[in-house]
């Protein structure tokens, strides 16, 4: 009988720690949102909040752009997903704390990929994702994780003419079949509410 209460009041405590977790860590997510300045990120969604950019610049098309530019990224349970877009620089996710998170990438030659940004690099995860310029990238949350802090370096800075934001039914069976994931169900998934006719 003793040992039964002991069991009962072990997995009791357990229950209230696992019922005051989600409040920890919404109050983490909260500290990170204010400390780092983030705010919801329109259209892609996430929390975005500015780091800076390099001081040397380079000139790309005509125009002098800065070698890099830096930014913190968050996605949580309420935001789990950053939508499909296409960026003209190289872009770099380093992963702070949290995740895992899924990294989708679309390359220009015709294949997908996905690469999960994680810190357990023995099960294949990697805390750093490299993706060239000109591929389309999307992030979804793991269904286990809370939140996945990341920071993000463009190569060269992230300018809004050089960023497309969401696709279409000709880039949906472009990449359809590509790799097993790759149904249009997940694809569309990924476009999510930024459909272009």
């Amino acid at each position: 009988m003793r040992r039964f209460q002991f069991v009962l009041l072990g997995v009791m405590a357990l229950g209230s720690m696992a019922a005051t977790a989600p409040e920890g860590i919404l109050a983490r997510q909260q500290e990170l949102i204010r400390a780092l300045h983030m705010s919801p990120l329109p259209k892609e969604s996430g929390y975005l909040g500015l780091i800076g950019g390099s001081a040397q610049t380079v000139s790309i098309e005509g125009r002098r752009l800065a070698v890099q530019s830096q930014v913190y990224y968050m996605l949580t349970r309420d935001k789990p997903i950053n939508y499909l877009h296409w960026l003209a620089s190289d872009d770099t996710h380093i992963l702070i704390e949290g995740g895992p998170v899924d990294y989708y990438i679309f390359h220009p030659d015709g294949h997908a990929e996905v690469v999960t940004l994680g810190h357990d690099v023995t099960a294949g995860q990697r805390p750093v994702v490299a993706v060239p310029g000109g591929c389309w990238k999307a992030l979804r949350l793991h269904k286990g994780a809370q939140y996945a802090l990341m920071a993000n370096a463009l190569s060269p800075e992230f300018t809004p003419d050089r960023v497309r934001i969401g696709e279409g039914a000709g880039w949906v069976s472009r990449f359809a079949g590509t790799a097993p994931w790759a149904t249009p169900e997940t694809l569309k998934a990924l476009i999510g509410p930024n459909w272009v006719q």
